[in-house]
């Protein structure tokens, strides 16, 4: 398989990975400066995120996706200030994880692997891998990496919710965001080449041949 790009140089989601975990570690800060209160910490998260919106704006980043950042950081911060709950600023991640882990595992079972979704409409090729066996199934195989990578975000966010850890999970946040995203990328990027024949052309030119899918 010739295929010089990986799945980084194609997607590039380690920066929008590290820039989503300033927010959450600003807000620990913050609530930990002011005091514990839930609104220095939330007001300092909002900060954050209207200021790492702009610079990814600047940087060249769409509109819609800084938004929809922006918009995740201010419902965090309105669900720990209504519930007075400090760790409560990261139930949507919790909520969020444990929808996207769903999704992707469905995604794999009904043979519409979103490692492939999303690669493809990069591509600009729409639906034409999934006419490829073999991507195919590379793709679904890469995707159960991205599954667990929600799940084990969730086995360590779930728990130091509980126990209100707030200052720990502002930590896990950190280190799970970024450098897992990085990981997912690297090895789900592995398991696909390891997945594709010697011969494939690679993910920018899907094979037209008939074939049954094969997990």
């Amino acid at each position: 398989m010739a295929e010089p790009e990986s799945l980084a140089d194609l997607l590039g989601g380690r920066r929008a990975a590290l820039d989503a975990t300033v927010p959450p570690v600003v807000f620990v800060a913050g609530w930990l400066a002011g005091g514990r209160s839930i609104w220095t910490g939330a007001g300092a998260a909002v900060v954050a995120a209207v200021i790492v919106g702009v610079i990814r704006l600047r940087g060249g980043d769409k509109p819609r996706a800084v938004l929809i950042g922006l918009l995740g950081v201010c419902v965090a911060a309105l669900v720990a200030l209504r519930t007075g709950r400090a760790e409560d600023f990261f139930l949507l991640q919790i909520v969020t994880n444990a929808a996207s882990a769903l999704a992707w595992a469905v995604s794999i079972v009904i043979r519409w692997p979103l490692l492939g979704v999303i690669v493809g409409a990069v591509l600009g090729q729409k639906t034409r891998w999934r006419r490829d066996p073999a991507l195919l199934r590379a793709y679904s195989r890469g995707s159960w990496i991205w599954v667990l990578q929600y799940v084990v975000r969730l086995a360590i966010f779930i728990p130091l919710w509980a126990a209100h850890a707030v200052v720990a999970l502002g930590i896990a946040r950190g280190v799970l965001t970024w450098p897992l995203v990085a990981a997912s990328l690297a090895v789900s990027w592995w398991v696909i080449r390891r997945s594709l024949p010697a011969d494939h052309p690679g993910l920018r030119h899907p094979m037209q041949r008939s074939g049954a899918f094969q997990g």
